[in-house]
C-alpha cells in the first residue's frame, strides 16, 4: 500500500468533514499529536486486524501514534455516531465498512449522515466472506450443508457480526436462496462470532476473511465457499489496489 504522505495529510485533514478545517489542518505539520482509529466491533474480528495493520504502517511514516480505539454495538452506529461528533480536524478517522451503508439505508432517522459528514480519506482493503461451519458438523460441500440444514429445520444456528450487518445479509440471502430454515444469532462482532463458532454454540458463519483466516487453516473452523467467483482473483486485485 503506497499512499503518499502529502496525500494522506491532505485527506486525513478532512475526514471529518469541514472543508475550512481541512484547509486550516495542511497548513500544520500533521500530525502533530496521535490520532484515533475508530473501530465499530471488538478487537481480534476482520476489521480490528485491518484497523491495527494500518494503524502500525501509519505510525512507522508518519512518526506519530495512530491509537486504535473498539467501539462495538448497533452494528457500527455507535462508533459512527461519536466520530461524528468528534472535533473535525483530522485527530478521529472511522473505518467504514458494508455496515455503515446498509445503517443508512435500514434506520430512518440516525444521529449522523455518512455521505455528508464523513469525507473518504482512503480504501484499505479488498475482502469477500466466507461461509464457514463448526468442523463438528459432518458436511464437506455447501451441497452437503443445505441437505443437512433441510433435514433438521429450525435445529441449525447462524451466526452473523451484527443485526443488519453485511454477514446477517450474506445468511439470511444463503437461507433464502437455498430454501433452508436456520436460526440467526447476531453478535457485537465477528472475533465472539468466530469463537462461538469455534465452540460450538453456533453451527454456521458468514465472516470476512481477515478474521478467520488463521482458524481456517489451523483447522478450528471449516470453510466450504467464498461470496466472491475466485478467491485467488479477487485476492490479486486487493494487491494492486493497495499498490
Amino acid at each position: 500500500m503506497k499512499l503518499p504522505r502529502r496525500q494522506f495529510l491532505h485527506l486525513a485533514a478532512g475526514a471529518a468533514a469541514l472543508p475550512a478545517v481541512s484547509r486550516i489542518a495542511r497548513a500544520q505539520a500533521y500530525p502533530s499529536r496521535p490520532v484515533r482509529i475508530v473501530v465499530g466491533f471488538p478487537a481480534g474480528g476482520g476489521t480490528d486486524i485491518v484497523a491495527r495493520l494500518i494503524g502500525q504502517w501509519l505510525s512507522e511514516r508518519l512518526g506519530q501514534s495512530f491509537i486504535i480505539d473498539n467501539r462495538p454495538g448497533a452494528n457500527t452506529i455507535v462508533a459512527t455516531e461519536a466520530v461524528a461528533r468528534a472535533q473535525p480536524d483530522g485527530y478521529t478517522l472511522l473505518t467504514v465498512g458494508p455496515g455503515n451503508a446498509i445503517n443508512s439505508t435500514l434506520y430512518d432517522k440516525l444521529n449522523y449522515n455518512l455521505a455528508r459528514d464523513f469525507v473518504m480519506v482512503a480504501g484499505l482493503n479488498y475482502s469477500p466472506l466466507v461461509l464457514e461451519i463448526n468442523p463438528a458438523i459432518p458436511a464437506n460441500s455447501v451441497a452437503e450443508l443445505i441437505a443437512r440444514a433441510k433435514a433438521n429445520p429450525g435445529k441449525m444456528s447462524m451466526a452473523s457480526f451484527g443485526t443488519g450487518s453485511i454477514s446477517h445479509l450474506a445468511g439470511e440471502l444463503f437461507k433464502m436462496t437455498s430454501d433452508v430454515d436456520m436460526v440467526h444469532v447476531p453478535y457485537r462482532g465477528g472475533a465472539p462470532a468466530v469463537t462461538d463458532l469455534i465452540g460450538g454454540q453456533v453451527q454456521v458463519y458468514f465472516d470476512n476473511l481477515p478474521g478467520s483466516i488463521e482458524y481456517i487453516k489451523s483447522g478450528k473452523v471449516r470453510a466450504l465457499a467464498v461470496t466472491s467467483a475466485s478467491l485467488r482473483k479477487h485476492c490479486r486485485r486487493g494487491e494492486k489496489g493497495a499498490q
